[in-house]
């Protein structure tokens, strides 16, 4: 679709020629009791700016703006709802003249709901380093509800398992029937990729191209299907994480077709997309057109760049995070594509979020190269510099790409293997709090775990047990606990794979141990048995981390409080290694031996120690 902008813009009019007769509100309703008393509400409706707007008196809120855009089609309300206020309907009432003169006055009435209990408080926990993320594509999952698999109307309407690239009718009912399934493996919080509505007409299966930001898609389930889903989840002390895409949106998208006015979006006299080089971000030397053609250039010809700079896109956004927290009571946001939205616009939105729901837990992604890079994204240490990130976490390609990746592939050397990792992890200074940080083996844009260690099972083993025990909030990518493979390139579909068991026509159930291999249940028994350690053990929940220089291939790390000391020790070598225990006083103190979390063997500290071959021995630390 590379084409000139403009062709687009004619084309998105044209298909609106068409009178509107629907009246759409966005926000679809609001509360009261928010800290932030402000609301731009949206009306949408053909030729509404040319109608004359008012509002019935209600004690508390006051209308006390209306703006207009180039676009008769919208009208922007501003209103202020005071403490005061209490729950009920506003009524507007829109007046046009007639060609006959004669003056239609049609009402319409918009919901100021209650608040759920705990206001963002209590009903809404946050996500910390003492869960365990699930990231879950609800399409490739479980398909609990068949009826939802088409929706007439959409203009996607493939169904076929036999294409990596069209729906398989995963929905979020599937995910609901399985939590027995991820609390026996010792999963608390799930994070799902988008579930707002993508009427796109192909590769909706994905979610990352919105077209109604109000509207849930109902191929997974829609509005009522999530609120289920999050109550069970609630109701299991597990939690929610929601996938924002603040920095593009599908072409099909309402404001799109039918724009506000042009400058809602980035366009340029061609179709220009992002360069993809974040380091002109913070580069001192970049050029200001690298710098926008970073941020401006769209992500890919089919998603239209957001203009943030438009204050009235802002309020869009902004509200719609708002309002998505508290109408599901999301426990935490991962923000797609971090480093391409206007940096200044996410630290508005971010401090909006924080200060309605202060235990949100928000982390962005930030696929970029280098901890530095990595860490401008965040809230770091780094004084005198342009531009200062509020944003708490991140989504730590660093401790992937450069650190337990090459640990587990790369022949130890003085900067390589698990150099790589203890390099990586020494540069935590950057951060404000590196344990706000994400960290993974694989996610839904990378080749699986298993086929990146070339499906070696003591190298998988290895990888898992770093990801229980080091720093950060672990996240595991849906299927890596039963050794789901699959590559990356040249098509991303393959690390999309359906969980077998997830449709009744599967022959197989992983979901069950009946269902799986002898590996694929040692897999998920030695994944589900360093979850729950984890789970009960402080010091790698909460504590801190103490790391040693690697030496012949062998790295050992600590976590430790006051309370516990869990001593991990990392062998990347082919053969056994012999290590002095004596190395390690600072750390082991006063503790005489170690019990092993997998078989409960202890081991003598006041020795040598015997580690075996490519294997990742954690032992807490007992006197």
């Amino acid at each position: 679709m590379k084409k000139i902008i403009s062709s687009v813009i004619v084309l998105c009019f044209m298909f609106f020629a068409k009178a509107q007769t629907e009246t759409a509100f966005y926000p679809t309703h609001w509360w009261v009791g928010m800290k932030e008393n402000k609301l731009q509400l949206i009306i949408h409706r053909k030729d509404v700016a040319n109608e004359k707007i008012s509002m019935n008196p209600y004690e508390g809120v006051r209308l006390i703006k209306q703006q207009k855009t180039s676009n008769a089609n919208y009208l922007f309300l501003d209103l202020v709802v005071e403490k005061t206020a209490k729950a009920g309907n506003l009524q507007f009432n829109i007046s046009s003249v007639k060609s006959t003169k004669k003056i239609e006055t049609n009402s319409f009435s918009y919901a100021l709901k209650e608040r759920e209990k705990g206001n963002g408080k209590t009903r809404i926990k946050g996500v910390s380093s003492e869960d365990l993320i699930y990231l879950i594509m609800p399409d490739r999952f479980s398909n609990g509800d068949p009826s939802n698999d088409r929706i007439a109307g959409l203009k996607d309407q493939s169904l076929n398992r036999d294409s990596i690239y069209d729906r398989h009718g995963g929905d979020l009912k599937g995910i609901q029937n399985h939590l027995d399934y991820l609390q026996e493996l010792g999963v608390t919080a799930l994070w799902l990729n988008p579930v707002i509505l993508n009427d796109m007409p192909t590769r909706t299966e994905h979610g990352y191209a919105m077209t109604n930001h109000y509207k849930l898609e109902p191929r997974l389930g829609g509005e009522k299907a999530y609120h289920s889903l999050i109550a069970e989840l609630h109701d299991r002390d597990m939690k929610i994480i929601q996938d924002a895409v603040y920095n593009h949106t599908g072409i099909e998208h309402i404001f799109f077709k039918d724009m506000p006015d042009s400058s809602w979006f980035h366009f340029w006299p061609q179709y220009t997309n992002t360069t993809y080089k974040d380091q002109v971000l913070m580069d001192p030397y970049a050029s200001n057109a690298d710098k926008k053609r970073m941020s401006d250039g769209w992500f890919v010809p089919s998603m239209p760049d957001w203009n943030h700079d438009n204050p009235l896109v802002e309020n869009f956004l902004i509200q719609h995070a708002i309002w998505s927290t508290e109408e599901f009571g999301l426990d935490g946001w991962r923000i797609d594509t971090y480093s391409y939205n206007d940096l200044e616009f996410m630290n508005r939105c971010n401090k909006a979020l924080l200060n309605e729901f202060p235990k949100l837990c928000i982390f962005g992604e930030t696929w970029v190269h280098g901890v530095v890079n990595q860490s401008f994204f965040a809230e770091n240490n780094f004084k005198n510099q342009p531009y200062n990130s509020n944003q708490p976490g991140v989504t730590d390609f660093q401790l992937n790409l450069y650190g337990i990746i090459p640990a587990l592939t790369q022949d130890f050397g003085w900067t390589e293997g698990v150099n790589k990792l203890y390099s990586t992890a020494a540069n935590d200074f950057v951060y404000k709090d590196p344990m706000k940080n994400v960290i993974f083996l694989d996610n839904h844009d990378m080749s699986r775990f298993y086929s990146q260690v070339n499906e070696d099972f003591q190298k998988y083993k290895m990888g898992m047990a770093w990801l229980m025990t080091f720093r950060g909030i672990p996240q595991l990518y849906y299927g890596s606990e039963i050794l789901m493979t699959g590559q990356s390139h040249p098509q991303d579909g393959w690390v999309r794979l359906d969980f077998k068991g997830g449709w009744k026509e599967d022959k197989e159930n992983k979901f069950t141990p009946e269902g799986r291999n002898a590996k694929e249940n040692e897999a998920f028994n030695y994944v589900k048995t360093l979850a729950h350690f984890r789970k009960k053990s402080s010091a790698i929940k909460t504590g801190k981390m103490m790391q040693y220089v690697p030496e012949d291939g062998v790295y050992v790390y600590f976590r430790y409080d006051k309370n516990q000391t869990v001593m991990c020790i990392m062998n990347t070598q082919k053969e056994d290694k012999t290590i002095d225990i004596a190395r390690f006083g600072e750390r082991i103190t006063d503790y005489k031996k170690g019990k092993n979390i997998m078989d409960e063997s202890t081991i003598d500290l006041s020795g040598k120690l015997k580690v075996p071959f490519q294997s990742l021995q954690v032992y807490e630390l007992f006197k």
